[in-house]
């Protein structure tokens, strides 16, 4: 491979990023789909096949002066690396076995994402930061929290392709990029945690720039529509940085599921992955540090005490569920009242640490008549009493703002947010499958082919091909799940997803699960062995 083709390779590349992204996650989706109604998860899938025999090496496509044209065009899927000339001229394909195969695809993707990637990043730099008519239109402030550091991403990501770019130079058979990885993450990506940390103000100025200057929302109309942007938003290239880091994390998990076990690759493979991912928690916690604390300012302004008062504003704390649900007048209260005397609206604000009980009253504000630790409270669902009763739970308070013991008989509107309610009020309460070791066994699985918005708090937001196991359900059509590559909890609409039927396929994710998190389980594989027997 020629130096000058790899360094001719973003011009070259069919694909802007956000269309990589979403070609690749859908046909991971289809190969799972695939494998899924297979008795043997081992099987191929359509992209990890060799060369079919009707395109041998031989052909002239092959002879032809060697070109690094990656990404064919913006209507077909991206290439493979067995596809390039070189490969499929050397003969080399006959040779390696192919579990070597897939893995030089899984290290080869990664490159080409990540040329993908910088062609997305240069558009939003030479295309929108640096348009001479937006230049005019925004103050710098604004330019400033709408692109962040996005020149240091630029210049970080463009010195990783080109180490990367040359350690394919090296030889026709990738030795590794995971050390490249390592060493990049290590010295150079606190870049992202600077940008992504941002995205709170970056939304927010986005949001009024477009309502208060209608200038600045002409020129991005008119920049949206140059064809060089594909028919895709500026949004779609704000949040690249936030995207790409997440994908990297995700890329390299791949590979560590193909290196072989306790060799010198897998241990390069583990170390840049957990790498990555404390660049990823620090990116996740950046942002929700931002939009938890303007939250709490938020909330502490529409609260008035009936009760003593209770400070609401701290920084170890965060919202983890708000809404209103219909205490019972008294639980010993007669069932043949009405239903509309029975209860009457209360509403929570259920935080990490403290649960406080409110009442809405006008204005928009909140009278708080009782408050707990969230330490000290317990839930315990009623069984079915009639319609009058459905969807009805115990709250008791072992210690609430008076120092005694409280009980309280809630209604919820539906029977998923009655368990919404209760898992979120006492998480360590015993549910069917909520427990370290529903991972030991075979937990039902779910893979989401529709992406989904957190729309609260307990709810979990979903990229497609995103895996979960199914930890809880409602009849309703909600699932509580575990997403496998980061262990996050969380809500989200069964319609979103397909569960996966096949046994060995769910094996075969769990394996692959505790293999990239193999420190992290080390200690649950041992209690898990012990509960066991």
């Amino acid at each position: 491979m020629t130096a000058d083709s790899w360094r001719n390779l973003i011009e070259h590349i069919g694909l802007l990023y956000q269309e990589y992204r979403d070609k690749s996650t859908r046909q991971e989706i289809e190969t799972r789909r695939l494998q899924d109604s297979q008795a043997d998860p081992e099987e191929s899938s359509p992209s990890e096949e060799t060369p079919p025999e009707t395109e041998p090496a031989s052909t002239p496509e092959s002879k032809a002066a060697p070109q690094i044209n990656l990404l064919r065009n913006s209507n077909s899927r991206f290439n493979l690396w067995q596809d390039l000339p070189e490969i499929r001229s050397s003969g080399i394909l006959s040779i390696l076995q192919p579990d070597e195969i897939k893995l030089q695809e899984a290290m080869f993707e990664l490159v080409t994402s990540e040329a993908s990637y910088c062609k997305s990043l240069n558009l939003l730099v030479s295309h929108f930061m640096e348009n001479e008519r937006l230049k005019k239109i925004l103050h710098q402030s604004e330019a400033h929290i709408l692109f962040s550091n996005v020149l240091d991403v630029k210049a970080v990501s463009e010195r990783f392709l080109l180490d990367l770019e040359r350690r394919v130079e090296e030889n026709i058979v990738i030795s590794d990029v995971c050390d490249i990885v390592y060493q990049h993450t290590v010295d150079h990506f606190s870049v992202y945690i600077t940008y992504v940390s941002n995205q709170t103000y970056q939304e927010r100025t986005y949001k009024q720039l477009l309502q208060d200057k209608p200038a600045f929302r002409e020129v991005i109309t008119q920049l949206e529509l140059d064809p060089m942007c594909r028919g895709l938003s500026f949004s779609s290239f704000l949040i690249l940085p936030f995207q790409r880091i997440t994908r990297l994390k995700l890329l390299v998990q791949n590979i560590l599921k193909k290196v072989e076990e306790k060799s010198e690759r897998e241990t390069t493979a583990l170390e840049a992955h957990k790498e990555l991912e404390t660049v990823v928690k620090a990116c996740n916690e950046g942002v929700r540090k931002m939009s938890r604390t303007e939250q709490m300012i938020s909330i502490q302004k529409k609260l008035e005490f009936k009760i003593k008062s209770v400070p609401i504003i701290s920084h170890s704390r965060w919202l983890l569920k708000q809404g209103e649900l219909q205490q019972m007048n008294g639980p010993k209260t007669s069932r043949t009242l009405r239903t509309k005397k029975l209860f009457r609206e209360i509403y929570l604000f259920l935080f990490n640490d403290l649960l406080v009980i409110c009442r809405q009253i006008p204005g928009d504000k909140y009278q708080v008549f009782d408050s707990a630790p969230r330490g000290l409270l317990r839930v315990e669902e009623l069984e079915d009493q009639g319609q009058s009763l459905a969807n009805v739970f115990i709250l008791r308070l072992l210690e609430n703002a008076d120092d005694r013991e409280a009980s309280y008989m809630l209604k919820a509107s539906s029977q998923s947010e009655m368990k919404r309610w209760m898992i979120s009020l006492a998480p360590n309460r015993r549910t069917k499958f909520v427990s370290f070791t529903s991972r030991l066994s075979d937990c039902p699985q779910i893979q989401c082919v529709h992406p989904y918005v957190a729309q609260q708090p307990d709810e979990l937001s979903l990229e497609l091909a995103d895996v979960l196991n199914i930890l809880d359900k409602t009849d309703d059509g909600w699932i509580f799940g575990e997403r496998l590559h980061d262990q996050e909890r969380g809500w989200f609409p069964s319609s979103i997803g397909e569960e996966i039927l096949n046994p060995k396929i769910r094996a075969q994710n769990l394996k692959e699960c505790f293999r990239v998190h193999k420190s992290d389980d080390s200690q649950r594989r041992k209690l898990g062995s012990r509960n066991r027997q």
